[in-house]
């Protein structure tokens, strides 16, 4: 694999996806990419892997394990469901609301944005059941059930858990910096109402591979494990992120909104990308060829990559990586 950068910062962003309709090239969606070999340093970057983003739900390992530094016993399902962007599937809400119950908390609690499923199928049948959006529905419900179980545990202010200076929050900044190896360049609110730290897509995959590297025992570890043994409640049955920890064992994958991909190998090796525009639709094929670069040879590659596109409900086209 080559290894290949932007000459400066300022330069225009490398195309890294296609949109190919009928043969013709009808959109190009640009972004950055890194690509750490085993020993940590940078095999392949794309655009300027260096410079701050907003991992968004992508830092949620790192929320998880801050949890668990603050006293959190959870292991599991729970563990993988604090570190989620669930689908909102019926498995992933009933185990929400039973981590509230189990420390006296209610739904009324959570700070979430009521929400549908993730999900669009879930999404589709959760609105003709006649349900409405819900707090325990949004995706990062589950995350939110552990931090305010961790605020009951500690006695910590519940109302106030997603200000910055809260006793939490100062801990995830610092978990956030631990891993990623460098000090979190700008501190933004998530979609979910959480406090959102920015770190350089090489800090991203630092982060990462620090997590499966880690000691067994660590909160770190502990995360990485319950995600990578139970991926359908970090993402959902149909989603990449599930297929790709559940295929390829020892993988660490989570996305994040406005198109942000982080993985790890068991090996260390590692990488995160951002699309510029924010486009998810780009996420698979983007992904998937970098899993190719760096030698994945599994059926799950392909299935992640394959983004098609339609004309008159024919497969016309599709969406392809074009590094």
């Amino acid at each position: 694999m080559s290894s290949s950068s932007s000459s400066t910062a300022a330069a225009v962003p490398p195309v890294l996806a296609e949109v190919v309709r009928s043969g013709f090239v009808e959109g190009r969606h640009r972004g950055s990419l890194v690509v750490l070999a085993a020993d940590g340093s940078v095999e392949l970057a794309l655009g300027d892997p260096s410079l701050p983003v907003f991992p968004r739900s992508s830092n949620k390992p790192m929320q998880a394990a801050a949890v668990l530094r603050a006293g959190l016993d959870i292991d599991g399902e729970r563990l993988a469901l604090a570190a989620a962007s669930h689908s909102g599937e019926a498995f992933h809400l009933e185990l929400v609301r039973k981590m509230l119950a189990g420390h006296g908390l209610t739904a009324d609690e959570l700070r979430t944005p009521a929400d549908l499923p993730l999900d669009p199928v879930e999404a589709e049948a959760y609105l003709a059941s006649g349900q409405v959006r819900d707090k325990v529905t949004m995706n990062c419900s589950g995350k939110h059930a552990a931090m305010l179980a961790v605020c009951a545990v500690n006695g910590w202010d519940r109302k106030d858990y997603l200000d910055p200076a809260h006793p939490l929050q100062r801990l995830v900044r610092t978990v956030v910096e631990e891993a990623a190896g460098e000090p979190v360049g700008a501190v933004g609110t998530d979609g979910c109402g959480a406090p959102l730290m920015a770190v350089s897509l090489t800090g991203l995959a630092r982060a990462f591979r620090h997590f499966v590297l880690a000691a067994p025992g660590t909160a770190e570890r502990r995360v990485a494990d319950a995600m990578r043994a139970h991926p359908e409640y970090v993402a959902g049955t149909r989603r990449p992120d599930t297929w790709l920890m559940r295929e390829v064992p020892g993988t660490l994958s989570k996305m994040g909104a406005e198109a942000v991909q982080a993985v790890a190998l068991a090996d260390g090796r590692a990488l995160a990308f951002k699309i510029d525009d924010g486009s998810t639709r780009a996420l698979g094929p983007v992904l998937a060829r970098t899993l190719t670069l760096m030698g994945m040879d599994s059926p799950v590659v392909a299935r992640i990559g394959h983004l098609p596109l339609l004309g008159g409900g024919v497969e016309v086209g599709s969406v392809r990586a074009a590094f």
